[in-house]
């Protein structure tokens, strides 16, 4: 039958563009680009294990950063109201919710990745008050000259709850500040405030400035940091794959050099 001999030919040649289009196909699909908004709070332990994500995954990750709340506009629910491109949001548990309540994080996505304590921070080679105690720590607060607080989940409880709690609110309005868009260990270092509180997760990297400590027990405020995917994510696969990493055991010697503990599931 001569009809045969240039069908075989035909075939081969069939299966190999078939083959060819699969390959391609499947190597669009393992190399996605997702879009990432996270606050400073997890930002150590984030740096160092997304390089790790893109190597296994074959993905690459964009990152924008900013803080969980506040009126800065590179604040991510600021980023959002504009319309920045994210598939993957990672910041204060709070201020999450906060999204998913308003239908701009997907619910179901919502997962805890980190505790974060707030400690006290001051300029390399200055005196380092003692902390250990909520007396200590008030009197801290009154010797000093100039006091520095985020503006995010940590500032907020400092100047809406322990400041009143001590007593002290009169007494340091003048001379404790809010600072917005910037890490509070980036303006001791400069010397323009005597004592910083912040996340210690986010005072930790900042070169020239040494931590005190946590705030006392009695006086500690826990911040969880927390993932969602966002209800215009155009990776939601893939951004579920990065919160699984992030969250996962093999992360956890990471968050905990970063400053924070690892949430247990």
């Amino acid at each position: 039958m001569p009809w045969r001999i240039g069908v075989r030919p035909f075939v081969r040649s069939l299966i190999g563009v078939l083959a060819a289009v699969i390959i391609a196909t499947a190597g669009n699909v393992q190399s996605a680009e997702i879009a990432v908004m996270i606050s400073g709070g997890f930002s150590v332990a984030y740096k160092e294990l997304v390089p790790e994500f893109e190597k296994t995954s074959g993905n690459r990750v964009v990152t924008a950063w900013g803080p969980s709340m506040g009126a800065t506009p590179e604040a991510i629910p600021n980023r959002l109201a504009r319309g920045e491109p994210v598939d993957v949001l990672i910041m204060v548990g709070g201020a999450l919710d906060e999204l998913i309540r308003t239908g701009k994080v997907v619910r179901e996505s919502r997962r805890e990745l980190a505790n974060s304590g707030i400690g006290m921070a001051v300029r390399a080679g200055t005196p380092r008050p003692s902390i250990g105690s909520v007396e200590d720590l008030k009197q801290a607060l009154m010797n000093a000259k100039s006091i520095a607080y985020s503006d995010s989940a940590s500032g907020v409880y400092l100047s809406g709850e322990l400041f009143p709690r001590l007593g002290l609110s009169g007494a340091l309005r003048d001379k404790a500040r809010m600072i917005p868009g910037e890490p509070v260990g980036a303006v001791i270092a400069r010397g323009d405030a005597e004592l910083g509180f912040q996340q210690i997760s986010e005072l930790l990297p900042i070169p020239g400035i040494e931590l005190v400590g946590p705030l006392p027990p009695e006086v500690q405020k826990i911040t969880p940091f927390a993932a969602g995917i966002a209800a215009v994510a155009r990776q939601p696969q893939v951004g579920r794959e990065l919160i699984d990493f992030l969250s996962s055991a093999a992360a956890a010697p990471a968050i905990r050099r970063a400053g924070m503990e690892p949430v247990k599931r």
